[in-house]
């Protein structure tokens, strides 16, 4: 084979090879901001369980209040 053959396929290798590593690099930054972007999403996800447990909890609360004034009322309106 000629010498110019030669380094002619090691170019196209090379340049082959430089586009993979570029491609590499490109989908290790998106995995890498994919992740970011779960951390923040459980994070909010997170926060969102808990605040519906205390609404839950304030909302039986509520119920609860709203159910003893209504015991009151029916006590006060046997009498």
């Amino acid at each position: 084979m000629d010498n110019q053959v030669l380094l002619t396929q090691f170019e196209e290798i090379e340049g082959k090879i430089e586009r993979l590593i570029g491609a590499y690099r490109a989908l290790e930054s998106e995995n890498t901001e994919l992740k970011n972007k779960i951390e923040r999403l459980e994070g909010e996800l997170q926060g969102k369980a808990a605040q519906e447990a205390q609404f839950s909890q304030e909302r039986e609360q509520i119920r609860s209040r709203i159910g003893n004034l209504l015991a009151r009322l029916a006590e006060t309106g046997g009498e």
